[in-house]
């Protein structure tokens, strides 16, 4: 399993519009083959920062994935971003 996970900083007066123009690549995601979880959601007391997670059975998936989208145009609203892979070799309950 993979799982991607970090944040990205805009401009907090755009969070907003940046979010709402994301709704598609989730809805794209989460429709991808082999997508267990994807949310880009605002944080609650940073008012540029969006977390960032994705849950993918295999790292073919999200690399198919990515290949297909997110739209290049939205790279130049990120200011900063902090994201990571990691791949998880089990899970267990809590």
């Amino acid at each position: 399993m993979i799982i991607i996970a970090g944040k990205l900083l805009v401009d907090a007066a755009t969070r907003d519009a940046y979010l709402a123009g994301c709704v598609s690549v989730v809805e794209q995601a989460r429709t991808a083959e082999g997508c267990l979880d994807f949310s880009l959601t605002a944080d609650l007391v940073e008012p540029g920062r969006i977390n960032v997670y994705e849950r993918w059975e295999t790292v073919e998936d999200l690399l198919r994935f990515r290949s297909s989208g997110p739209e290049p145009e939205r790279m130049p609203r990120i200011l900063d971003a902090e994201v990571s892979r990691y791949l998880i070799s089990g899970v267990e309950a809590p």
